[in-house]
């Protein structure tokens, strides 16, 4: 391959062929620090792999710069950000590889197609409030937050280049009298006092950027760098051509004083309020044309950057329509603190004024209604009536403060757990059946189980367990164990490992013990059990995590079927055809992350390896016949299919938290934190799909764990931070 050449005769002049062991293919950019090149691995990914300048290689301070921004974009690698791959700062020529994320810079994007539409610049808005809530809980402010670091994928927007990122942890200070930023998108405390910068100066950029998405220009404009640094000190920002319902959000955030802006949080709360959901689907114009597609009419000089239809359709923000925005009224207020809770909250006034409709959920039985959003007639519960079905929402709990439900299906009734409360909740129509009264104290941090014929609620918080009456819930035994540490449920017995290492096996249906051993070979064995198998799965992984051994168990005996030493540290995912192939999730035992999934044939002792494209943090899984689907921590949702030996695709969903997937076959269904249901084509990885938020008193919190929907019977019933539980058609996912 013929190296990549700039103009001129310095360092640059020639760029390398590799970087590591990726191949540069061609140069997507330049900047400051370095040149992004796209690259390919072994594997043929696609990556984008930043070398930096040859004559800053030699500088000792910039290697330590460097080592800082890969610290920062590792640890914010997920749903808003591109994943590192790769780096190595240590090399003659410093570099960083991170996942390839085709799609405009915002920059580019109003540069093209000039300012976006209410709808686009909501779920701009939105996305990257997220993503700096992310960004700034792992301890980083980005501190360079501007329209050509922003990335519109079609799945949402993605922060990149944390080059001048700091995390509070870092050694590498600011130095006295120098300024690091993009003067349009700096905050005011950036230019008076750069060494105390924080993360509410990301928020002052996200507002500056919002204006230059709404309008094609910044709200401080001027050819000079000195001017534009004396108008974000001084002066109020021109907000002219900024929707109505955006205008206060954004205002709040252009606050002169850090202390005065709004949390991430905070403008998550309000920009729901603006709108009754906002989705992860793609907010770039559909017919968007790649520069490659780009005739003579449709450069710049052709096209009237920044014009807006926002200006002529809505009135702009100083209009009179708009009186909160008055500027000067803005410097009266003597409580800066108050106004900004005053904005943020104008902000959903504004579309109350407007008239939002909200239409109640049918519900039947002792729960108590939950209110949805709603424009209209949904397709979903035009195909739903069609079939009898009728989506519901219930509350089980009967208020919004109980947490979220985590609910199983079995004996054709739901049941569901919640701090101080098991329940049977009829899938028909959501009639809660029964409730029965459990530790106050519990977090459930799974759904009741069905075994032996019986619900035995998620007792982790003591030494007792419980078995409740499926009709009635009242309690049919109570037993009290000692030594528990692990507790799993399979073929109708109740499995508990203690402290010594031995399971024992419990009769679920009458309470009885029937087993009591130690599983050769296994040191503290951890279990496992999966819908659909009559076994149960103990593993023990090698102090060292070179290998794992696992054993099949025949829960009425304690039997060993069949054990197995296998390489890497595994986690069993999942099995199929009743136990003939066990799944596996291969962990890097050094940051615990799914780096393979794994096929074990019982049968004939063989195993299968397929190696995901990029790491993925804290997965969980599911399996439908020979295909593995993942979602990560981050938001990363793939699927692996074993038997073609190969990841099919790979869908970044924008969700920071999701809930551990399931699967029916033609959809891959998640919840998100804030209460949405998510429904992903598991052929093709496109998102078909999505239910409103539904959230409760503390939206400004998240769940420690969000519990997987449930897929039964041509429904899918998930829960919601609310305390609602809600039940919605399998068959059509685009009219949720």
């Amino acid at each position: 391959m013929t190296p990549q050449r700039n103009s001129g005769t310095g360092a640059e002049a020639e760029f390398p062929e590799y970087a590591g062991q990726y191949r540069l293919e061609s140069r997507l950019g330049s900047g400051g620090m370095g040149v992004v090149h796209l690259a390919r691995s072994t594997s043929g990914m696609k990556l984008a792999v930043k070398v930096v300048h040859g004559e800053f290689a030699q500088d000792p301070e910039f290697r330590g710069r460097f080592r800082q921004e890969i610290a920062a974009a590792r640890r914010v690698s997920g749903a808003f950000t591109a994943p590192v791959v790769d780096a190595d700062p240590e090399a003659e020529r410093p570099w960083m590889a991170t996942l390839f994320i085709p799609g405009p810079t915002l920059a580019e994007e109003v540069k093209r197609n000039g300012s976006m539409d209410a709808g686009q610049l909501r779920r701009l808005m939105a996305g990257l409030a997220e993503a700096l809530r992310d960004i700034h809980r792992v301890g980083v402010v980005h501190r360079d937050l501007k329209p050509s670091n922003v990335l519109l994928a079609e799945d949402g927007p993605k922060v990149i280049d944390f080059g001048i990122s700091r995390p509070k942890d870092s050694e590498l200070r600011t130095e006295t009298g120098k300024l690091i930023g993009t003067p349009p998108f700096m905050a005011p405390e950036q230019f008076r006092r750069p060494r105390d910068v924080g993360s509410a100066a990301d928020i002052f950029a996200l507002g500056s950027v919002m204006v230059h998405a709404s309008t094609g220009r910044g709200p401080f404009d001027s050819d000079s760098p000195y001017v534009v640094a004396y108008q974000v000190v001084h002066d109020e920002p021109d907000l002219t051509g900024v929707p109505t319902n955006l205008a206060p959000l954004v205002l709040s955030c252009l606050a002169k004083e850090p202390e005065d802006r709004p949390t991430p949080d905070e403008l998550m709360r309000a920009l729901r309020s603006i709108a009754a959901s906002y989705d992860t689907q793609t907010f770039i114009p559909e017919q968007r044309r790649t520069a490659d597609t780009l005739g003579a009419s449709d450069t710049s000089e052709g096209r009237q950057v920044g014009g807006s239809s926002h200006s002529a359709a809505s009135p702009s923000a100083g209009s009179p329509d708009s009186p909160s925005l008055n500027s000067g009224s803005l410097e009266r207020r003597s409580d800066r603190r108050q106004l900004r809770k005053r904005v943020v909250l104008a902000a959903g006034a504004l579309v109350l004024a407007a008239g939002g409709v909200f239409a109640s959920v049918q519900v039947t039985g002792g729960g108590d209604p939950v209110s949805a959003p709603t424009d209209g007639p949904s397709r979903a519960g035009t195909t739903a009536a069609a079939a009898n079905f009728r989506a519901w929402a219930v509350r089980p709990a009967g208020d919004d403060d109980a947490g979220m439900p985590q609910c199983s299906y079995g004996g054709g009734k739901l049941f569901c757990a919640q701090s101080g409360l098991v329940s049977a909740v009829d899938p028909a129509d959501g009639t809660v059946l029964w409730r029965h009264p459990i530790s106050a104290t519990l977090v459930p941090s799974r759904p009741p189980v069905l075994s032996g014929g019986l619900v035995h609620p998620p007792l982790d918080d003591g030494p007792r367990l419980e078995a409740l009456d499926p009709g009635t819930g009242r309690t049919r035994w109570q037993e009290t164990v000692s030594d528990r540490v692990g507790l799993g449920y399979a073929g109708g017995m109740t499995l508990l490992t203690g402290a010594d290492g031995k399971v024992t096996g419990v009769d679920s249906a009458s309470g009885d013990s029937r087993w009591n051993r130690r599983i050769a070979g296994l040191s503290g064995p951890r279990l496992f059990s999966f819908a659909g198998d009559q076994l149960a799965y103990a593993t023990s992984t090698a102090e060292d995590g070179a290998s794992t051994r696992v054993a099949a168990l025949d829960p009425g005996t304690g039997d060993v079927r069949w054990q197995e030493r296998l390489d890497g540290e595994l986690k069993p995912i999942g099995t199929t055809d009743a136990g003939a192939s066990v799944f596996f999730a291969a962990l890097d035992t050094v940051y615990g992350d799914t780096v393979a999934v794994v096929d074990y044939d019982p049968a004939t002792g063989t195993s299968r390896k397929v190696d995901v494209t990029v790491p993925l943090q804290r997965a969980h899984g599911v399996v439908r016949g020979n295909t593995v689907y993942l979602m990560a921590g981050g938001g990363a949702l793939i699927a692996v299919d074993l038997k073609a030996g190969k990841q099919l695709w790979r869908l970044e969903t924008s969700v920071s938290l999701g809930s551990a997937p399931a699967a029916d076959g033609r959809y891959v269904y998640f919840t998100a934190a804030d209460g949405r249901l998510l429904a992903v084509n598991a052929r093709t990885g496109k998102l078909a799909g999505q239910t409103a938020p539904r959230l409760g008193p503390a939206s400004d919190t998240i769940a420690a764990s969000i519990p997987a929907p449930v897929a039964a019977g041509g429904r899918v019933y998930a829960s919601a931070p609310d305390g609602s539980v809600f039940a919605v058609d399998a068959t059509d996912p685009a009219g949720w």
